[in-house]
C-alpha cells in the first residue's frame, strides 16, 4: 500500500502547521514556502483539511490558518482520511462499491474489515505531535575501510 501524493502532502502540510501551534497563525503561502509544495496544492489541501475539521482559517488582520484542535488530538489516520476517505485496502468492504467478479464466492471478504481496522488503528496511534518533530541531525560518520 502506498499513500497518494496528496495524502503525503497533507501530512507534510499538517506537520508544518503543527510546528506553529501556540504561535501566530500561518498563511497558506508560508506553509507552501516552508514545505516546498506549490501554493495551489497547499490551498487545495487547506480546503480539504478544513472541511475535515483539522484546520481552521480566519480572515482579516491577524488571520491565517491554525490547527482546529491540539496536535496531540490529531492523528495520521485523521489526516489520511481527510484526503483519501475511509481507510480500506480493498473497495469491496465499502458500501456500494461491490464490483468484484469474485464477490459471490469470496471467503476473504468478511475478513478485510479486520485488516482495515488494524491498519487504521496503526495510523491512529501516530499523533501529529510526533510527525511535527524535526528529526535530530545525526553526527557525521567517518568512513571505515
Amino acid at each position: 500500500m502506498r499513500l497518494s501524493s496528496m495524502a503525503d502532502y497533507a501530512v507534510v502540510t499538517m506537520s508544518a502547521a503543527a510546528r506553529h501551534c501556540g504561535g501566530a497563525r500561518v498563511s497558506a503561502g508560508e506553509l507552501a514556502e516552508e514545505t516546498g509544495l506549490p501554493l495551489p496544492t497547499v490551498q487545495k489541501l487547506v480546503s480539504l483539511l478544513g472541511r475535515a475539521g483539522l484546520l481552521r482559517s480566519a480572515r482579516g488582520a491577524g488571520g491565517g490558518l491554525q490547527l482546529a484542535r491540539p496536535a496531540a488530538a490529531i492523528t495520521l489516520a485523521d489526516i489520511v482520511e481527510a484526503v483519501e476517505g475511509p481507510i480500506a485496502l480493498t473497495a469491496c468492504v465499502e458500501a456500494g462499491k461491490h464490483d468484484c467478479a469474485l464477490e459471490a464466492n469470496c471467503t476473504v471478504r468478511p475478513h478485510w474489515s479486520v485488516v482495515n481496522d488494524a491498519l487504521r488503528g496503526a495510523l491512529a496511534d501516530v499523533p501529529l505531535t510526533r510527525l511535527a518533530r524535526l528529526p535530530a541531525t545525526e553526527p557525521a560518520r567517518e568512513a571505515t575501510i
